[in-house]
């Protein structure tokens, strides 16, 4: 496949052993040469040990932005966001400040340091354990509540839904023997979206929300251990978005597996504060523009030679008939009731 990337995806080509360690020497950690990649495509995370260790921590997570993704005040934005939920004793995994500040920069990128948190993914076919990670997303959104993002942008239809369209289609990333079939799908489907944020204009209120809520970034530490229950972690997808933004990727299953989730999760959120009902209108419309963006977002970063390795199946014309297929299924799941809980 040939199609254009973003400018920024080769700049990480730059970013040897050598840059890491040199970047944390000019913050003071100092990484004893032992560097773990961790699992991010979006951006470069390494799990560093330390010669001495920094606050009580002989191993940091050094986390190096995409250039180009974020500028450093919508970056900020994240951390003043993770440093208010810490401030409130919501267990999230902010980044140390350091000098001073939490972003710094060197040879090109913005960086930052935190530190290691161990868990597991969480058992969401337990009630308890989603009812524990409601409340403390009732806690998050009431953190979230305090101020807006001036910087970083709302999670719509526009920019997750259309721009995503358009730009798959300007660069041509659609096989012709399938793009017909799914910018038809797509434009059908996209009506549907458009009438169920409609539905909700009048109730739904946007927030500080985690963004891309999935149960990969919530560790789980066992009852009885230090720091038991859930810790949430990236926020690097945060934006202003409706508050069930942030409950329908912890849902899985078929609709009554998805209802008792749901109840669940509502049963500890609403312990903290209240939860808009209406907003379950957007659960399937939601899953939809995401549908939709992860596709291009597999585009725009194909150049990043990582994509194409780790992600050979995307541009076939068999991925485009599944995309087709997910589309018209998610016609049919915009046209059910919405879940009740």
């Amino acid at each position: 496949m040939h199609f254009a990337s973003d400018s920024s995806s080769f700049s990480f080509a730059t970013l040897g052993p050598a840059v890491v360690l040199d970047a944390l020497d000019t913050v003071g950690v100092h990484g004893d040469g032992r560097l773990l990649a961790l699992g991010s495509y979006e951006n470069r995370v390494y799990r560093v040990h330390l010669e001495e260790a920094v606050r009580g921590h002989e191993a940091v997570v050094a986390k190096f932005y995409r250039p180009g993704r974020w500028s450093a005040a919508q970056i900020q934005e994240e951390h003043d966001f993770a440093l208010d939920l810490v401030a409130q004793e919501v267990p999230v995994v902010a980044p140390l400040e350091l000098q001073g500040r939490t972003l710094h920069e060197a040879q090109g990128f913005y960086f930052s340091v935190s530190p290691v948190r161990g868990g597991r993914p969480p058992e969401l076919d337990d009630v308890e354990v989603l009812e524990w990670i409601g409340r403390f997303l009732g806690r998050i959104h009431t953190v979230g509540m305090g101020r807006s993002f001036d910087r970083r942008p709302t999670l719509d239809v526009p920019s997750f839904g259309v721009a995503s369209a358009q730009y798959l289609q300007a660069q041509h990333v659609i096989p012709l023997e399938v793009e017909r079939e799914w910018h038809g799908a797509f434009e059908q489907a996209l009506v549907l979206v458009n009438e169920a944020f409609e539905r909700g204009a009048a109730t739904r209120q946007t927030l500080r929300v985690h963004g891309d809520c999935h149960p990969g970034n919530i560790l789980w530490t066992p009852a009885g251990m230090p720091g038991e229950g859930p810790h949430f972690v990236d926020l690097d997808d945060a934006r202003m978005g409706p508050a069930v933004q942030d409950l329908w990727m912890l849902l899985s299953g078929d609709r009554r597996q998805r209802t008792t989730q749901l109840s669940a999760l509502l049963d500890g959120y609403e312990q903290v504060r209240d939860f808009d009902r209406a907003e379950l209108a957007l659960i399937e419309a939601l899953r939809t523009l995401r549908l939709v963006h992860y596709s291009a977002w597999l585009a725009r970063r194909w150049q990043d030679p990582i994509f194409p390795i780790n992600f050979p199946w995307f541009g076939t014309p068999d991925y485009w008939r599944g995309q087709v297929h997910m589309l018209n299924e998610q016609i049919e799941a915009m046209q059910e009731p919405a879940l009740v809980a």
